[in-house]
C-alpha cells in the first residue's frame, strides 16, 4: 500500500460539517473569538493528556499557545479516526478535517471550528507549512486500512506521517526551520513512536492492529500466534531485544538536537527523549516480556526525570536573566 499522501480535492458538502464525530468536536454555529478558541484548545489539551501541563510548562512561554493549538488539532484528528467505530464515517470525517485545514490556510475568515480559529494565529505568526498538519491527517487516514506492517521499513515510513510532523511543528513554531535539526528531530520522534508500539503490542492486537513488523518477526521465528496466545518464547525475547535496541539507538542519534537549540526548548526535548528511554528501559526491566503486562515508567523514574527537567528549566531562566532581557 502506498504511503504517499493523496491529492486534496474540493468537497461538495459543507466544509464545517462534522456529523458523526464525537459531540464535543462538532463545529459551533457561530465563530468563536480568538480567546474563546484558545481556551477551548487549552481545555481539550489539559483534560485529555494528563502530562500536558508539565510538558507545556517546560516550553518557552511565547510558544505555549501555538503548542496548544497544534495539540488540539492533532487530538481531534486522532479521535476522528480512532473513536468513530464506522471506518467509512471516520474516513469521511478525516477528509472533511483536511478540507477544513485547507480552508484555514486559504480562507481563514470562514473557519468556525475553535481549533482552526486558534490555529490561525499560529499560522500567521510562525508561517508553519500546512503539509506538516496534512501529514498527521494522512497518518490517521492510513490507520483506517493499514492494520498490519510487513516490514520495519514500512513502520518507519508510517512514522514519517504519524510522529515526525509533531517534532517538526514544535521546532518550527520555536523558530527553527532548517532541515538539519528537523532530521535529528525525526530520529527522536520515530523512536518515540516505536517505543509506544513496543509497549502496546497486546492492546493494539486487541484492537485489530499489529505494529510488530512481519519481516523482523519472521527473522526471529515469531508468528501472530505468539501475540494472540500471549506465548512468550526465547525467540520473542530476542526479537524484542533487537527492536528495543533499534529504537534506543535512534534516540541516541537524535538526541544531539538538544545541543543545537535554546536552553528552554532543549529541556523539553530532553524530557521527551528521556521519557522514551525510560519506556524502553521498562521493557528491558521485565525481560522484554511485553505479552505478560504493559511496561510502565515507575513513579521514582518520573520524579527523577521531572526533577532534572526542572533544574534545567531554572538554569535556563537564570542564564537568560544574567544575559539581559529576552522574550519570555
Amino acid at each position: 500500500m502506498s504511503l504517499n499522501p493523496p491529492t486534496t480535492t474540493a468537497l461538495s458538502n459543507d466544509l464545517q460539517d462534522l456529523a458523526g464525530a464525537p459531540a464535543e468536536y462538532l463545529t459551533p454555529a457561530t465563530r468563536p473569538t480568538l480567546a474563546e478558541a484558545q481556551a477551548w484548545c487549552r481545555h481539550l489539551a489539559t483534560t485529555h493528556y494528563e502530562n500536558f501541563h508539565v510538558a507545556t510548562w517546560f516550553l518557552p512561554r511565547r510558544i505555549r499557545p501555538y503548542f496548544e493549538s497544534i495539540y488540539a488539532f492533532s487530538r481531534v484528528a486522532d479521535d476522528l479516526g480512532d473513536e468513530v467505530a464506522d471506518t467509512a464515517v471516520a474516513t469521511h470525517l478525516l477528509t472533511v478535517w483536511r478540507a477544513m485545514l485547507d480552508e484555514c490556510y486559504d480562507e481563514p475568515q470562514r473557519s468556525r471550528h475553535p481549533v482552526f480559529v486558534a490555529l490561525q494565529q499560529t499560522i500567521h505568526e510562525t508561517g508553519v507549512p500546512r503539509e506538516l498538519f496534512g501529514d498527521l491527517i494522512r497518518a490517521f487516514q492510513l490507520d483506517q486500512t493499514l492494520t498490519r506492517h510487513e516490514s520495519l521499513e514500512s513502520l518507519i515510513a508510517y512514522s514519517r506521517y504519524s510522529a515526525n510532523p509533531v517534532g517538526r511543528l514544535v521546532l518550527w513554531v520555536s523558530g527553527y526551520t532548517d532541515e538539519g535539526r528537523a532530521l535529528l528531530s525525526d530520529e527522536v520522534c520515530t523512536a518515540l513512536q516505536l517505543a509506544n508500539f513496543w509497549q502496546d503490542v497486546v492492546e493494539d492486537w486487541q484492537r485489530g492492529r499489529r505494529y510488530l513488523p512481519a519481516d523482523v518477526m519472521a527473522r526471529f521465528g515469531v508468528t501472530d500466534d505468539n501475540i494472540a496466545q500471549r506465548n512468550f518464547t526465547p525467540q520473542f525475547h530476542d526479537m524484542m531485544e533487537f527492536l528495543v535496541d533499534y529504537a534506543h539507538n535512534m534516540l541516541l542519534a537524535g538526541g544531539a538536537i538538544s545541543g543545537t537549540v535554546d536552553r528552554e526548548l532543549a529541556v523539553t526535548l530532553d524530557l521527551f527523549r528521556k521519557g522514551g528511554e525510560a519506556a524502553l528501559d521498562g521493557i528491558v526491566d521485565q525481560d522484554y516480556n511485553i505479552l505478560q503486562a504493559r511496561p510502565s515508567v515507575s513513579k521514582t523514574t518520573k520524579i527523577r526525570l521531572l526533577g532534572g527537567a526542572l533544574l534545567g528549566k531554572l538554569s535556563g531562566l537564570f542564564a537568560t536573566r544574567k544575559a539581559g532581557p529576552q522574550p519570555a
